[in-house]
């Protein structure tokens, strides 16, 4: 018989006991060993049956132990001691108080998911885990951001496998009340709630929740609300499902409703206001939209007009993009945009459906005008953007090309930060047990790496042995569990307690399971991956997982092919197939890897994180040159598959690619591991462990990439807010001169250029002498830059290794001519080139290219 409605009773804490409450109320316990110590204490059995959810562990536990607890002194002690600790986590000042003059009172940081803690399931990948790891740094930093996105009633989905290895999802509902948030309340304890106007129907009302994710306030959405009708209370039912339009009202809530729940959270708490909005992925996009409508229609203050406020607004915006491929990017049909955007019923009234509609046109060369790109909707309210690696940057810059149109790939105004990972989020507690033996502060990272050269070597090895045999026992764990539901007998899976071994080399390879991450290439050749497995003196053994998403047949099929290799009584026992990948499997599996994979096909891959977590647990990577490792690969602390770019059959490159991972497992890395002194350590194997902690562990840390997300684009993107915004003027100014430019471009061009100095036989030192005339028009000097740009010509006279110099205005004549000059010197032989053009120069643009405007010889 089926319930007619369920909800979750909340324990009643005895009072010397309420501290767990406080506990378990902040998320800092899932990356704080000590403070799960202490839950773990209170019944060390319903710990681990509650899948450590401090939350499920004090629903369960019954009154009898909580008594025992609260008169324990012992254990009241460790409970004190973690409060206090817990408290001046909170309150002292940290990296951003320290050592941020003048920085940012507050950023809004939106993403549609984030994983921060498996008992909070509202995540899919590997944007989810970096947004997570994004707000988990900048608590550790007391950067002052607040996270916003949704609450998804049933999350993503579970993944098991039927009895032929086919994906099978099933969305299990998530109550609110026993998850690790509090709903936020007025202060007669109502609940705090925003409203959206969506076309045809009564407003969209939204309740809000706060996670506390250790300093960082993560304010999260959800529809499931008294009164909305049920296609209403649908919107945040799952990440990444339904339709088209479903997936815009899931994307107007986040954006336009999350900047409504934002001021509601500073109304009530007392919170300031961000001054910096982060677009993570366009997702969010629709923020822009809300914050232009508040300035516009704004009630009690100066009202601004559309392209003030649009200048208000990118001047504190960030758009980060994760995205490698176009079809990454959301689309939605123009029509249906324009149905939720349209005047006097809208989502964001006062504001101009055209202007909304233009925001996101792919008015440029090999566009769609019939559709609505978020990105694009992303860089034009954004001053400010980054891909999440160098190579990234590169592959976004040609992208996106086409809304700069009259500047060369590498200045399309495009910058990259590479993404980072959260240590104590995914380091394993015995390496930092280890590091602190030989002296590391566990408050200092930087003492960590210090560690890899202090620790001796059979101890290193000893840890990475008892990690090896963790990782198999929660393997072995999970395969009985995915077998079982695969409907197989008991009797059965005596071969499972077989499977896997703690002293052979380990490869491990789990990510989401699009077509380019090409989860089955070491399926090319299935009879040499066999010998690979099954060799008798140096044996490998992989440990695999991933999720295609619900709509991906293609991907499920892939998931289909390895786990029917991996069900082979012949190497079943070295190869493993493990459903439902998420943050409790991947915490022992990257620690007991040795090895970790990855071969997209280049560039596809934004970023690529989880290689950066296997290296902080001393894993070597062995990877295709893409993301991060492009990077950072140095030769030394890893592998580079050779990748087979350009190559016009898909099939062949795969072989090629294929057949040099086969090469680099047999011929280098399993001699390499197997080769060990008299103590049993491999010692070549562990110079490269050594080496890449400290090669790789201060680069890839999340902390180093909030610093650099403060330092590049927070910083300067609050300075320029605040100068545009001072009463207003700032921004009236900026869009009234964007709007003169804009109208007199067209009569800007070089008319003339001449140069001297060099004559006709140039040497290395010779210094070249340059004269521009410029015609103008309505423009004055002060309004643009003349730029003398040189470097290498080839045989078609394309400049490559360019360098720009301003030139300096010499004299003015009549009719807006005017005259400039420079020089340069020749610092290298060979083929020279130069050409002249003229930009758009203000203090407010964050980059010339800012306008996509250029007048060139």
């Amino acid at each position: 018989m089926r319930a007619i409605r369920r909800f979750t009773v909340r324990p009643v804490l005895p009072a010397p006991l309420s501290a767990l409450g406080t506990l378990a109320g902040n998320l800092r316990w899932s990356w704080h060993p000590p403070t799960q110590d202490v839950f773990a204490a209170v019944d060390p059995d319903l710990w681990e049956s509650t899948g450590r959810d401090p939350v499920r562990l004090l629903g369960a536990v019954s009154r009898t132990r909580f008594e025992e607890l609260a008169v324990d002194e012992g254990f009241l002690g460790r409970l004190r001691e973690a409060e206090a600790d817990l408290q001046r986590y909170l309150t002292e000042d940290r990296w951003f108080q320290r050592h941020v003059a003048d920085g940012p009172r507050a950023i809004g940081y939106f993403s549609p998911e984030f994983g921060i803690t498996a008992v909070l399931p509202q995540y899919s990948g590997g944007l989810g885990i970096l947004a997570g790891d994004h707000l988990k740094a900048a608590s550790d930093l007391g950067v002052p951001i607040v996270g916003v996105g949704l609450l998804y009633k049933h999350g993503y989905f579970k993944q098991s496998l039927s009895r032929d290895g086919w994906q099978q999802e099933t969305y299990p509902v998530l109550d609110p009340d026993g998850l690790p948030i509090s709903a936020l309340r007025e202060a007669d304890g109502s609940r705090a709630t925003i409203s959206i106007a969506l076309p045809g129907g009564p407003d969209l009302v939204a309740r809000i929740w706060v996670a506390s994710v250790g300093r960082v306030p993560l304010l999260m959405l959800d529809t499931d609300v008294e009164g909305n009708p049920d296609h209403y209370v649908d919107v945040t039912d799952r990440l990444y499902g339904g339709n088209s339009e479903h997936r815009l009202r899931q994307e107007l809530l986040l954006g336009v409703g999350g900047v409504r729940a934002l001021r509601v959270y500073s109304r009530i708490t007392g919170a300031p206001a961000p001054e910096v909005f982060h677009t993570n992925e366009g997702h969010a996009g629709f923020l822009g939209l809300e914050r232009i409508r508040e300035l516009t229609v704004a009630e009690g203050g100066p009202r601004l007009d559309f392209d003030t406020a649009l200048e208000v607004g990118r001047a504190s915006t960030v758009f980060t993009t994760h995205t490698p491929v176009p079809a990454g990017i959301d689309r939605f049909p123009r029509t249906l945009v324009e149905q939720y955007f349209a005047e006097g019923s809208g989502a964001t009234p006062g504001v101009p459906v055209e202007r909304v509609l233009a925001l996101g046109c792919e008015d440029y060369e090999g566009g769609d005008a019939s559709v609505f790109n978020m990105a694009v909707m992303g860089f034009r309210l954004a001053q400010r953007a980054n891909g999440v690696s160098l190579l990234h940057g590169h592959v976004s810059r040609g992208m996106f090309n086409g809304l700069w149109p009259a500047f060369d790939e590498a200045e399309v105004p495009i910058g990259s930060i590479t993404n980072g990972v959260h240590a104590p989020s995914w380091v394993a507690r015995e390496l930092f047990d280890l590091a602190a033996q030989v002296g590391a502060d566990p408050e200092d990272l930087d003492s960590y790496w210090s560690a890899a050269d202090k620790a001796p070597g059979e101890q290193i090895w000893s840890v990475k042995r008892q990690l090896r045999e963790t990782l198999v026992h929660d393997a072995r764990r999970r395969l009985r569990r995915s077998w079982e539901k695969r409907g197989a007998a008991t009797a059965e899976l005596g071969w499972i307690d077989d499977a896997l071994s703690p002293d052979v080399l380990t490869i491990g390879f789990a990510r989401r399971v699009p077509s380019y991450k090409r989860l089955t290439l070491m399926l090319r050749d299935p009879a040499r991956l066999k010998r690979l497995l099954l060799d008798p003196e140096r044996p490998v053994q992989l440990v695999i997982a991933g999720k295609s998403h619900p709509a991906d047949d293609g991907g499920k099929k892939l998931i289909q092919e390895m786990v029917r290799f991996a069900d082979d009584p012949e190497v079943r026992h070295r190869i493993v197939f493990l459903p439902n990948y998420d943050i409790a499997m991947a915490q022992p599996l990257y620690p007991g890897c040795d090895v970790w994979l990855n071969n997209p096909l280049r560039p596809y891959e934004a970023c690529g994180t989880s290689g950066m977590k296997a290296a902080l647990n001393g894993g070597l990577n062995l990877s295709i040159l893409d993301g991060w490792w492009d990077e950072w690969y140095d030769g030394q602390n890893g592998w580079a598959i050779p990748s087979a770019d350009g190559l016009d059959d898909p099939d062949r490159r795969d072989d090629l690619e294929a057949a040099a991972l086969y090469d680099l497992i047999e011929h280098e890395i399993a001699p390499r591991f197997y080769d060990t002194d008299h103590d049993g350590v491999p010692t070549r194997w562990m110079e490269m462990l050594r080496h890449t902690l400290k090669s790789l562990g201060p680069k890839v840390l999340a902390t180093r990439m909030v610093r650099d997300y403060v330092r590049q684009l927070y910083g300067p993107a609050t300075d320029n807010a605040r100068s545009l915004n001072s009463d207003y003027a700032g921004a009236r100014e900026l869009a009234a001169w964007k709007h003169r430019v804009k109208a007199a471009w067209p009569q800007v061009r070089v008319e003339h250029v001449e140069s001297s100095g060099v004559g006709d036989a140039p040497e290395v030192g010779a210094v070249l002498s340059v004269r521009a005339f410029v015609a103008l028009g309505e423009l004055s000097p002060e309004d643009v830059d003349v730029q003398l740009l040189h470097g290498r010509a080839d045989a078609e006279d394309l400049l490559s290794d360019t360098t720009c110099t301003v030139l300096a205005l010499t004299e003015s004549y009549e009719a807006g001519r005017h005259g400039f000059g420079g020089q340069v010197t020749l610092d290298h032989a060979g083929p020279f080139g130069y050409t002249v053009r003229v930009v758009p120069r203000n203090g407010h643009l964050s980059s010339y290219a800012e306008m996509g405007v250029v007048s060139t010889a």
